[in-house]
């Protein structure tokens, strides 16, 4: 059975200008709006409300921006997500922002050893041994889960790390990442999206290789949709050219979605506010849709 679960969290991303917070918490309403959880035959699993955005206060520095609220959230995304896949239940969890992946990655962690499949144009490992400072969680959430960065986001219960390098897989990432070289030295495979546009179908399966190993209890898939080319989605924060269109998203989504040792995943950044026709959001629900057809 498959449950639908809206995380519409925006603590993770900076303002896009001042004074005005991330527009990705409306992705759930916007999907939602486009008929995904009947599509997908699923049941309504509610909604994780998260703290108020606030980092008037925040200064470079400070570490990660809306960081104590982020906690509270990610265990009550947690606490969601634990129930849910006890209960044999798929989950979808509809973001929010990359930092969404701590709730299902501490909640999962309390069940076992889980790995993560990372989709994403960016490779979300920015921490204070590679960067200035650190602020925007949702630009370090790989390293986050992986425990890199401050205890009270990578140890919350005492069981960071919530994944194991060993138990990741990174997909869909540029070309000039500044930080790929930082995730090839901790062993996480990396599949660009260029090696992804040339074969979706082989970084599918070496993907699966990696995640089904018996050791693992599972795994978890962590879409962020700016691992589609800025041309087809530019309603996110940081769209950039060099990503992958809508048939590979789909061709790599697809198995992994299927595989019985996959528990759930999460969808992020998409931003309504920069989509005033509804057009990206059409597309982006047609494409999960697709994908979870085979599932």
């Amino acid at each position: 059975m498959r449950v639908v679960l809206d995380g519409p969290s925006n603590l993770g991303l900076r303002m896009p200008v001042p004074g005005v917070v991330p527009g990705c918490y409306k992705l759930a309403g916007a999907l939602r709006d486009r008929g995904l959880v009947g599509r997908i035959g699923a049941v309504d699993g509610g909604c994780v409300t998260p703290p108020r955005y606030d980092m008037h206060d925040w200064k470079p520095g400070d570490g990660v921006f809306n960081a104590a609220g982020m906690a509270v959230y990610t265990q009550r995304v947690a606490d969601r997500v634990a129930r849910f896949v006890a209960e044999g239940k798929f989950v979808v969890l509809l973001g929010g922002e990359c930092s969404n992946l701590l709730g299902p990655a501490l909640g999962l962690k309390r069940l076992g050893r889980y790995g993560v499949a990372y989709l994403d144009g960016h490779s979300d490992f920015r921490t204070v041994g590679n960067s200035p400072y650190v602020g925007a969680a949702g630009g370090e959430a790989l390293a986050l889960v992986t425990g890199r960065g401050q205890d009270d986001l990578t140890d919350l219960e005492g069981l960071g790390p919530y994944t194991r390098d060993t138990d990741a897989v990174l997909l869909g990432i540029r070309a000039d990442d500044e930080y790929v070289a930082d995730v090839e030295r901790a062993g996480i495979p990396v599949w660009p999206a260029a090696a992804i546009a040339k074969d979706p179908d082989a970084a599918a399966r070496k993907t699966l290789e990696h995640l089904e190993r018996d050791e693992l209890d599972g795994f978890w898939v962590h879409l962020d949709v700016d691992i589609l080319d800025a041309a087809i989605m530019p309603a996110v924060d940081s769209p950039d050219p060099g990503g992958i269109d809508h048939d590979q998203l789909r061709a790599v989504l697809r198995p992994l979605l299927a595989s019985p040792k996959c528990v759930g995943f999460d969808i992020g950044i998409f931003d309504p506010d920069l989509d005033p026709d509804g057009q990206y959001a059409a597309e982006l629900t047609d494409t999960l849709v697709a994908a979870l057809q085979t599932a």
